[in-house]
């Protein structure tokens, strides 16, 4: 139990955690980036197949495009919560 402790407390001063929760902070904005992406290409192209349903398709991109940048919000939140605790 000691070792751990001592490893612990080593990787406490060196400053490991919040390097930790700096990737992790990137992580999360780099994960929302490519998800808002996908989103964005499928949507546009499902509008070029069928014009008539724009709206709603857009809607829908709309929608699911604020759920992930919401997660993605959190996840930087509790990363950057980490980092200065």
């Amino acid at each position: 139990m000691s070792v751990l402790t001592t490893l612990l407390q080593a990787a406490t001063d060196l400053g490991i955690g919040k390097m930790g929760a700096g990737m992790g902070a990137g992580l999360a904005a780099i994960g929302a980036g490519l998800g808002i992406g996908n989103i964005g290409r499928d949507a546009m192209s499902a509008i070029a197949r069928q014009p008539e349903v724009a709206g709603n398709i857009r809607t829908n991109m709309i929608l699911a495009a604020a759920l992930i940048e919401g997660v993605a919000l959190f996840a930087i939140v509790v990363c950057l919560l980490i980092a200065i605790a």
